[in-house]
């Protein structure tokens, strides 16, 4: 993944109460993955949103211990509320989830992988741009997220959909299904955009 993720557009944890410092614990390892996960997990974080991460506890503690330093502590996830999501909902989860591990880099640590398909999934759940679901700065910054993590995924987006269209089309082709806009495109403001015929 490129570098050009900035860490000053990193939302500082210590805003929200109880939150551990994220940009403070990755800065020590100086790694553009450190970096991503960082913002990753406090956009959730400041959103109180630790439940739709798409990561369990366990694995979050073991993210923490590749990427940040010792004295680093991960946001409690609280229980999921039981609304949320939905029997569907999880069911195009969990698919694209695997659709999005079909094409992990061999270069990128496998547990990684794992956790950013699981959170990019969940993410799909949000009601906006991929790339503001995720707290990143813009589209260019999932395309290098896609790039350094799922390339043979990026390669797939010829004609440049927007990232939330193209993954949510490319799990209906995979699974011989009526292609549709992921669960959280209808909230977008953009959706009439993506989505002409569905309103």
């Amino acid at each position: 993944m490129t570098d050009h993720l900035p860490q000053e557009d990193l939302p500082s944890p210590n805003t929200a109460a109880g939150a551990s410092s994220l940009d403070e614990a990755c800065a020590a390892r100086r790694t553009a993955d450190g970096r991503l996960f960082a913002r990753l997990i406090a956009a959730r974080d400041l959103r109180g949103e630790m439940a739709l991460l798409g990561i369990a506890e366990r694995e979050l503690h073991r993210l923490f211990k590749r990427h940040f330093t010792s004295d680093a502590t991960p946001p409690r996830i609280p229980g999921l509320p039981a609304t949320l999501p939905s029997p569907a909902h999880q069911h195009f989860v969990d698919m694209l989830t695997a659709l999005l591990l079909k094409h992990a880099s061999q270069s990128v640590n496998e547990d990684d992988a794992r956790c950013l398909a699981a959170i990019i999934a969940h993410a799909c759940l949000r009601p906006d741009h991929l790339w503001r679901d995720l707290g990143l700065s813009g589209r260019d910054d999932v395309t290098s997220m896609l790039e350094r993590f799922f390339p043979t995924l990026v390669t797939r987006n010829s004609t440049n959909l927007r990232w939330k269209k193209f993954l949510a089309l490319e799990l209906a082709l995979a699974t011989g299904t009526e292609p549709g806009p992921a669960p959280g495109c209808p909230g977008c403001e953009d959706f009439g955009y993506c989505f002409p015929r569905a309103i």
